[in-house]
């Protein structure tokens, strides 16, 4: 879990910040979606159980903006995503 940036900003190059925090947030949501989802999955209590899932969606949500708002700035991850995407239809058909 995620409680300090892995990184120092200071050493990254200043154009390349912003992608920087753009994926450092998808990371700290991801790990978001896990912890909750494996509460839920650990919960006997079904109300405690169907909020921590509802929570874990809404950081599904908050991935996908930071996705949305780092293709926006790079072109380079929109290439290779649809390139991984390609390779996993080719493998799985």
């Amino acid at each position: 879990m995620l409680s300090h940036a892995p990184i120092n900003f200071q050493k990254v190059k200043k154009e390349e910040v912003d992608k920087e925090i753009l994926r450092l947030g998808m990371i700290a949501e991801l790990d978001a979606v896990s912890l909750y989802e494996q509460l839920a999955a650990t919960t006997e209590n079904e109300n405690i159980k169907k909020m921590l899932l509802d929570i874990a969606k809404e950081e599904k949500t908050h991935m996908g903006e930071f996705q949305a708002l780092l293709l926006k700035s790079d072109s380079e991850q929109v290439k290779e995503l649809e390139a991984g995407k390609k390779e996993v239809e080719e493998k799985t058909e």
